[in-house]
């Protein structure tokens, strides 16, 4: 009897340790799956945050311009600018009275606008070009529309840090946030001068503008005002800065068609700043069609 009582109390230790072994592995299995499921969550979180979810950021690279894309910008040829006309722009400079607007005896072209506004990206294209026709750029900045706003991500220069050469005129860029939310605010960027705000309080106003409080702002030495974009932000859609730059020499372009008009347009309104100069760009035929165009 003793042997066979020793038996059973073998057997039910090996079942126990069995059992035993059964739990321990499925504990581990518990432990390894909740393991992978954090692995899982993580990695899903570094992706959205990449992709600019979450925190509502914008997709995209940030940067400087490089010498391409600013040589593009003054290398538009005077037959495409001739081709495309200015036909189709939605608003532009129109003209107001007011004091002049200089630096250092210059007329001043004050533009402000902000990095996450795709209205503001669409137009630093014609205003940049406009004014590589007068002078050079330095510094300025590759960006993109909000993510998380109409026409999303939209591919743009940036004002901020530039600066400009010409012995015809003088300008201010003022990006006053960037495209990035810290706590449901964008980042703020540039202040203008209290002399450029007034500016921007008093002539971004009906009569001087159709809606007030509108960027981008843009005044051209207190002669024309123009505020929003001329061309729909769609244009640009899935473009990179570069394709953009190097579609302003091709007429046939949506681009160079809505991009280049609206550039006229400004070119026009500038060349009444300069008297006229240079000749060379204020005597074309599309600038001077243009200048007919200049809403009062």
């Amino acid at each position: 009897m003793s042997r066979r009582v020793e038996q059973k109390a073998q057997a039910r230790q090996r079942i126990a340790e069995l059992r035993a072994a059964q739990e321990r592995r499925k504990r581990l299995l518990i432990a390894l799956g909740a393991v992978a499921v954090v692995v899982v969550v993580i990695g899903a979180l570094v992706v959205v945050r990449l992709a600019g979810g979450g925190k509502q950021t914008a997709t995209g690279l940030s940067g400087a311009a490089d010498a391409g894309i600013v040589s593009a910008l003054a290398a538009v040829p005077a037959t495409t600018f001739d081709q495309v006309g200015s036909d189709g722009v939605q608003g532009g400079p129109a003209a107001i009275t007011a004091p002049a607007l200089t630096t250092d005896g210059k007329p001043k072209v004050l533009y402000i606008g902000a990095e996450f506004c795709p209205f503001c990206a669409a137009e630093r294209w014609p205003v940049a070009v406009a004014l590589s026709r007068f002078g050079t750029f330095s510094n300025l900045g590759t960006t993109h529309s909000a993510g998380d706003d109409v026409y999303p991500n939209t591919p743009t220069l940036s004002f901020h840090g530039a600066s400009y050469t010409s012995k015809y005129l003088a300008f201010t860029g003022v990006e006053t946030t960037t495209n990035e939310k810290v706590d449901g605010q964008y980042t703020p960027l540039d202040t203008p001068t209290a002399a450029d705000q007034q500016t921007f309080e008093t002539y971004n106003e009906p009569p001087y503008v159709k809606s007030g409080g509108s960027i981008p702002f843009i005044d051209l030495g207190g002669r024309f005002v123009s505020s929003g974009a001329t061309y729909t932000p769609e244009t640009l859609a899935g473009k990179t800065p570069t394709e953009i730059a190097t579609a302003l020499k091709d007429p046939s372009s949506p681009i160079a068609r809505a991009v280049d008009a609206s550039a006229n347009l400004y070119t026009a309104a500038l060349c009444q700043l300069t008297n006229n100069q240079p000749g060379t760009v204020c005597t074309t035929p599309a600038v001077t069609a243009a200048a007919g165009k200049l809403t009062q």
